[in-house]
């Protein structure tokens, strides 16, 4: 303990004390910058979604054809791990909220082709995707971790955007989600 403190005494454990104090500060400051932290990220609710083009089943499409409903718009790729084990509580929500005023929507970044359209057949996704290989729309949003998800309301606006592995199905969510539908049942 005595050579700790003459260590600390000293310029050089003043120096060392002083760069510890700014690490630890600089990566508390990065965690709460880092966009994995940002759970919920109230700074962008509010906002109007950004429009894209896309294409469904061969068809042209934009994002603003959807307003009116409620969209959970998941950007994914066939081999992220936490991509893969919500893909079936993504299935059940689709289930539950087509036809209420909501469905959900993919944006893929993978890419390869086939891996995109082997993923959306072996795991028997009922909800429109998109495969976006230039990942620009991802990138607009500021996507930086996979899954990555922005709930939009019926009128076009953010109402939530969640990052990471979510279970879709579970009372919290789909209650939330139950909430902005414009057809209640």
């Amino acid at each position: 303990m005595k050579k700790l403190s003459e260590l600390l005494a000293s310029k050089l454990g003043s120096n060392i004390f002083t760069g510890v104090v700014l690490l630890v500060a600089s990566a508390l400051i990065g965690a709460f910058v880092v966009p994995s932290y940002r759970q919920g990220e109230p700074a962008i609710a509010g906002r109007r979604a950004m429009d894209f083009s896309l294409d469904l089943n061969g068809k042209p499409a934009h994002l603003s054809d959807f307003r009116g409903q409620v969209v959970v718009l998941n950007f994914w790729f066939s081999s992220c791990p936490p991509c893969i084990a919500e893909i079936d509580s993504l299935n059940a929500l689709q289930r539950k909220i087509a036809g209420r005023g909501g469905t959900v929507l993919g944006v893929s970044v993978d890419s390869d082709l086939g891996s995109y359209e082997r993923f959306l057949r072996d795991h028997h996704v009922p909800f429109p995707n998109y495969h976006d290989t230039s990942q620009k729309i991802a990138w607009n949003y500021g996507t930086s971790v996979f899954p990555e998800t922005y709930i939009i309301g019926a009128d076009g606006r953010i109402a939530r955007k969640l990052i990471g592995q979510q279970e879709w199905d579970s009372p919290d969510i789909t209650s939330y989600i139950e909430s902005l539908l414009p057809i209640s049942k």
